[in-house]
């Protein structure tokens, strides 16, 4: 592998700028006095990722692709793209963490903010690897914090029943997806995924069993990241146990990451171009894919038939991450083809819609929690005669979570189905169509307490501070402009995303 070269450090300025101002943070932690440190940590956090996100903007370039680390690290417009959406997800979650640090139960603000740039720091180097190993690495970087994350209420016993579960489950996953790899490296003698792909083309027919049991065991160990049933178990514990900040950073950053893993990983490797070329798909090609929609169906199924009988909006908010980790799969499941080649534009679309209908929804929960000190579903009991903007604002989510039309859920859904369509893949889009009709029901139970004149539990009603709002707010106003104009995100991504240089 070679060595990284003076002139390659302004490719990595958005990885850089994360681990300085993560560095800076963790020396002001120690120096600056307490009362002072809690309201400037976490803005100088919200600035480095802004900045961050400006050197992506910067090395936007279809039609140059930078590969550093003798491959192993690709500076490309899918990573970038994703880059982007972590990047305003963790901006999102700290900007709602301003003010609420201290009474989410959280003692060390500054460990905080530096655990959650490592952790997007982690996923950033997952959406840019091109190597097995700079893909672990990448991983662990993203679980290692998130972990920490988890369990930061040390003193709360849910957070240590869900952190311990989210460690657990995530060092098996950890071991699957190792022991995957392992299959590659040995099939291949490399680490590089275009080696792995190239090898996996003239594998001899003795190594194809070999073969189905590492794709098997990586979209087992994926499966975990994403939750994706029927690896989803550790979800709704972690949830409900974890800060409402931190439930939204692994509902939407962890499992996005997942997602580009998957998306790089899967394609880089089994995925023989034979669809677009015309050609006759492998059966092991086939079937991988195959395998990735039947999970995608599964998660879509179980998600939401779970998310019925939830009263807890954390739990609630969990199996319908489950559900929509399934719809996410479909875009990466059904393959690109002659007919089809908008599966990650899709996928990055409905992610940004994802990002910001869950974000606010949690933003929203910790407004209902002050208000009625519950974050049970009857919480939301009258809010719309107690608090009327909060619960227009909610309104705007629940029915862009739901599928509404002329929201940016429904769109999202409705690419991603059409999709499904043009591929002939007609069972996965009915139940697509089916189980999102299906989520109306717990989604518009949310409704219903909104405006019913219930008698609100007892509380002190309790004042939210203005980022908590702010950040309610724009996702709301976003998720409803996003629906009006669609192709403001589709049509960009599609002029700078092509399938042989991003991904081959």
């Amino acid at each position: 592998m070679e060595f990284l070269k003076a002139g390659d450090l302004a490719h990595l300025r958005p990885e850089l700028t994360v681990a300085a101002c993560f560095l800076l943070l963790l020396l002001l932690d120690l120096f600056l006095p307490r009362r002072i440190g809690r309201s400037l940590l976490g803005w100088l956090a919200l600035a480095g990722l802004a900045l961050s996100a400006v050197f992506v903007c910067l090395q936007i370039n279809p039609a140059e692709k930078v590969s550093l680390l003798g491959g192993s690290f690709r500076v490309d417009d899918f990573g970038n793209v994703l880059k982007l959406i972590f990047l305003a997800g963790t901006g999102l979650v700290i900007l709602m963490s301003i003010g609420s640090v201290q009474r989410e139960g959280i003692s060390s603000e500054g460990a905080y903010y530096c655990l959650l740039l490592s952790a997007v720091l982690g996923a950033m180097i997952l959406a840019s690897s091109a190597d097995l190993i700079t893909l672990y690495v990448g991983l662990e970087t993203l679980s290692l914090p998130g972990y920490a994350l988890a369990g930061i209420r040390k003193q709360n016993r849910k957070a240590n029943e869900g952190a311990f579960k989210y460690l657990v489950q995530g060092g098996i996953s950890s071991a699957f997806i190792l022991y995957g790899m392992s299959f590659l490296y040995g099939i291949s003698g490399s680490t590089e995924l275009a080696a792995i792909n190239s090898a996996v083309r003239t594998a001899d027919a003795s190594l194809t069993p070999l073969l189905y049991v590492a794709a098997f065991l990586l979209l087992a160990g994926f499966g975990f990241r994403i939750a994706a049933a029927p690896f989803h178990s550790w979800a709704p514990d972690t949830y409900e146990g974890s800060p409402s900040p931190i439930a939204a950073f692994l509902a939407v950053v962890s499992k996005g990451a997942g997602l580009a893993a998957i998306f790089r990983l899967f394609y880089g490797v089994f995925f023989q171009q034979t669809l677009i070329t015309g050609e006759n798909v492998s059966t092991l090609e086939y079937d991988v894919f195959l395998a990735i929609t039947i999970i995608a169906a599964a998660a879509m199924i179980v998600g939401n038939l779970l998310a019925l009988k939830q009263k807890n909006m954390k739990r609630l908010f969990a199996y319908s991450g489950v559900a929509n980790s399934g719809y996410l799969l479909v875009p990466i499941g059904v393959q690109f083809s002659a007919v089809h080649l908008n599966n990650f534009a899709e996928l990055a679309y409905y992610l940004t819609a994802y990002l910001l209908m869950t974000v606010g929804a949690f933003a929203a929960l910790m407004i209902v929690e002050r208000l009625s000190g519950t974050e049970e579903l009857r919480g939301f009991a009258g809010l719309y005669y107690r608090a009327p903007a909060t619960a227009t604002a909610i309104v705007l989510l629940v029915l862009s979570l739901a599928g509404f039309p002329v929201t940016a859920g429904f769109f999202g859904k409705l690419f991603i189905l059409f999709g499904a369509v043009q591929v002939r893949m007609y069972a996965l889009a009915l139940i697509m169509a089916v189980t999102s009709v299906l989520s109306f029901y717990y989604y518009f139970s949310i409704l219903r307490q909104v405006f019913m004149r219930g008698e609100a539990p007892e509380t002190g009603g309790e004042k939210a501070p203005w980022t908590l709002h702010a950040v309610l707010w724009f996702c709301a106003a976003a998720g409803v402009l996003l629906g009006f104009y669609p192709q403001g995100i589709l049509s960009p991504i599609q002029n700078i995303f092509s399938v042989t240089m991003d991904l081959f």
